[in-house]
């Protein structure tokens, strides 16, 4: 059913912004065309909170140690702000050089276990496989015509 998610990051200077993740933050990518990069992310979870509106969304990257992740960023002159404890994880927001920012956190809560990658060739390969392993259960059929392997059949039972 579901095989990922796919976030989108708007920004005023996307080339900058895709240096960034692609050089800084050393993500996965493959090249679509037109420059556009789509980037790998490790597993990914998803929450639902309550609001008083519909179609808001936030995006946040996950790091085992945000002190850790915030020296990285100012030893390379990113911006980067002081982590805060919120309970549910350390909070911290790197600027984009595009002048967005994205909010990156330690968590502290349990985590869900991963989903195991599916593709639609994992899929189609699947079904390649079932239907070759049904194909092998089948029972062979005898090149004797219907008829004349009933006739044996008869012979065969007035014989005994």
């Amino acid at each position: 059913m579901i095989i990922g998610a796919h976030s989108i990051i708007y920004s005023t200077d996307p080339d900058a912004d895709r240096a960034f993740l692609r050089d800084v933050l050393e993500l996965t990518h493959v090249d679509v065309g037109e420059g556009r990069l789509i980037f790998g992310l490790p597993p990914s979870e998803v929450a639902i909170h309550p609001a008083d509106t519909n179609g808001e969304h936030e995006f946040y990257l996950m790091v085992d140690d945000i002190q850790d992740f915030i020296a990285d960023m100012k030893r390379g002159n990113i911006e980067v702000s002081q982590a805060q404890d919120h309970g549910w994880g350390i909070l911290s927001q790197l600027t984009l050089p595009g002048g967005g920012t994205i909010s990156v956190y330690e968590p502290r809560h349990d985590r869900p276990s991963t989903m195991p990658a599916r593709t639609s060739a994992r899929r189609s390969a699947k079904r390649t496989s079932k239907k070759a392993v049904s194909a092998k259960k089948k029972p062979r059929r005898s090149k004797i015509p219907k008829k004349a392997a009933k006739k044996r059949s008869d012979k065969k039972a007035r014989r005994r």
